[in-house]
C-alpha cells in the first residue's frame, strides 16, 4: 500500500496533468468578424434611404392632393412601408458604419417640386409614373447587390427591401395610370453560349 507521501505526490501529478490538458485544449472558435460593406453595399443603403426621404412626404401629399381614391390608398401604403424600411436601413447602416444622407437627391427634389405644381388627374398621372420609374431603378440595384454581396447584413436587408419595392411597383401599376412605353427597356439578353445553343438546336430537330 503506498505511503501517504506517495499518495500526495501522485495526486499532485494528476492535478498537474489536468491543468496541462485544460491549457492545451482549444477553446471555442472565435466568431468571425463581419465582412466590411463594399462600395456597392453602401450604395444600396444610401439609395434605399434616399427613396424614403422623398417617397414618405410624397405619399403623405398624395393622400391630400390626389383625385383618385386608389392613388390616395397607394400613397398611404408607401408612407407606412417606407417608415418601416427607413428604420431598418438606419439600423443596418449604424451597425456597418455607413453614413446615410439626410436629403433626397437633386432628381428626387425636382420630382417633388414637379408634383407640388399639379392637382387632380394631372397629379395622379405624374405621381404614378414618377414613382413607378423610380422604383424600377432602385429595384435593379437591389437585385444586383443581393446577387453578389459578401455581407450577411446586406444580403438580409436587400431581401427585405426587394419585397417592399416589388410590392410598391405592383401597387403603382394597379392605379392604371402607368405609361409602360415611357419606361426604359430591359437590357438586351447576352448571346447564348455556343454549346448551349447547339444543344437546343439538336433538341428542336429531333
Amino acid at each position: 500500500m503506498p505511503a501517504t507521501g506517495e499518495l500526495l505526490l501522485l495526486g499532485g501529478f494528476a492535478m498537474a496533468a489536468v491543468v496541462t490538458v485544460l491549457l492545451v485544449m482549444p477553446g471555442p472558435a472565435a466568431l468571425t468578424s463581419p465582412v466590411a460593406p463594399t462600395t456597392s453595399d453602401q450604395d444600396l443603403l444610401i439609395k434605399v434611404r434616399q427613396a424614403g426621404l422623398w417617397e414618405i412626404p410624397t405619399g403623405q401629399q398624395a393622400q391630400q392632393r390626389a383625385l383618385s381614391a386608389r392613388v390616395k390608398d397607394v400613397g398611404k401604403h408607401l408612407v407606412e412601408d417606407h417608415q418601416k424600411l427607413d428604420k431598418e436601413v438606419i439600423a443596418v447602416a449604424s451597425r456597418l458604419g455607413v453614413v446615410l444622407p439626410s436629403q433626397p437627391t437633386a432628381d428626387q427634389q425636382r420630382w417633388m417640386a414637379q408634383l407640388s405644381t399639379k392637382t387632380g388627374a394631372a397629379y395622379d398621372k405624374d405621381f404614378a409614373n414618377l414613382l413607378r420609374a423610380a422604383h424600377g431603378k432602385v429595384f435593379s440595384v437591389i437585385a444586383l447587390v443581393r446577387a453578389g454581396t459578401r455581407n450577411d447584413e446586406i444580403r438580409k436587408f436587400a431581401t427585405t427591401a426587394n419585397a417592399f419595392v416589388l410590392k410598391h411597383m405592383t401597387l403603382l401599376e394597379s392605379t392604371g395610370l402607368v405609361d409602360y412605353d415611357a419606361l426604359p427597356e430591359p437590357p438586351t439578353p447576352s448571346p447564348a453560349p455556343v454549346a448551349i445553343a447547339a444543344a437546343d438546336s439538336r433538341r428542336e430537330n429531333q
